[in-house]
């Protein structure tokens, strides 16, 4: 005995009716959500990015219609003062970026040799107190530098060391940055460990295993703190005007301020236009190294 099935009936839509594309709506909708979205998004970034796009127009401006214009349409445009901004001091500003450019590479090879180590030791090693150590590290990062400045300045100056690059860099080789340690911490800890025991088979020590398997690995993270410690170090401003005294040591930040005068006029045209000049190095970087730097912080979690 066979059953038959009886069709299931179908609503037909009375003629006449418009046809319409499923989903249709739903896309314009979302079209017009990202057109806002991207429209506020430029609206805030040239927001942000208008004091920087104004002082680039000053710095080609005569000094004295800086502040008469405050839009960003140029007029009489000059290149004088570039010429007058790097000459105007004492040695000429060219012998800041050079103090500027030591103190950089130095603490740039300080922090990646003595926060890797560190990192390493955290990450690897097993000793007595290392999760205490670990805590004691994390909560320096929050300590604020106006609470070691004097006790640090006291050392320093009994050594004779004040006016001279050696405060503003042998620190950075006793891993006092606890951020880029707790970076590149992060960073081994994703890395495998059979890694360590394969080199540890062929006869690696630690320093093997760090010096071979760990530190190539570790690329991305070090150019995040090559990155870091080159834009906070090119632009400190506080720790140079504590150690450095004499003129011929000032590091670029301090060389901007000597455009200021506030017992006569300022030579603000030629401070915008050494401010640019001082911005090109820290722009370059953070160009070429941007992609190092996003892949460091993602593969380390810290977002």
């Amino acid at each position: 005995m066979t059953s038959t099935i009886a069709p299931t009936p179908t609503t037909r839509e009375p003629a006449g009716t418009p046809r319409t594309t499923p989903g249709r709506g739903g896309r314009t909708a979302s079209r017009i959500r990202s057109v806002i979205k991207h429209i506020l998004l430029i609206a805030c970034s040239l927001l942000m990015i208008y004091p920087l796009l104004w002082m680039l127009i000053s710095s080609f401006r005569p000094t004295n219609t800086i502040f008469r214009t405050p839009g960003l349409w140029l007029r009489d445009a000059t290149l004088a003062n570039y010429g007058h901004g790097w000459h105007a001091l004492s040695p000429t500003f060219g012998h800041y970026l050079i103090n500027s450019g030591i103190v950089v590479l130095g603490a740039i090879i300080g922090n990646v040799m003595s926060c890797s180590l560190a990192a390493y030791a955290f990450a690897r090693l097993k000793f007595r107190g290392r999760t205490l150590w670990f805590t004691i590290m994390l909560l320096s990062i929050m300590l604020p530098i106006h609470v070691v400045v004097v006790p640090q300045y006291i050392i320093f100056n009994n050594l004779g060391w004040v006016n001279t690059f050696v405060p503003l860099i042998l620190p950075k080789f006793l891993a006092t940055d606890a951020f880029f340690v707790f970076l590149a911490v992060q960073f081994i800890r994703g890395i495998p460990k059979d890694l360590d025991e394969a080199a540890r088979i062929d006869g690696c020590g630690h320093w093997g295993i760090f010096s071979r398997v760990i530190l190539p690995l570790m690329v991305p993270a070090i150019a995040t703190t090559v990155i870091f410690t080159f834009i906070w170090t090119w632009g400190d401003f506080f720790t140079a005007l504590i150690y450095l005294t004499s003129p011929d040591k000032y590091t670029t930040p301090i060389a901007l301020r000597q455009f200021l005068d506030a017992t006569s006029g300022s030579d603000w045209g030629a401070m915008f236009a050494m401010s640019i000049v001082s911005l090109l190095p820290v722009f370059l970087i953070f160009l070429f190294g941007q992609r190092y730097l996003i892949k460091g912080i993602a593969t380390t979690g810290i977002k």
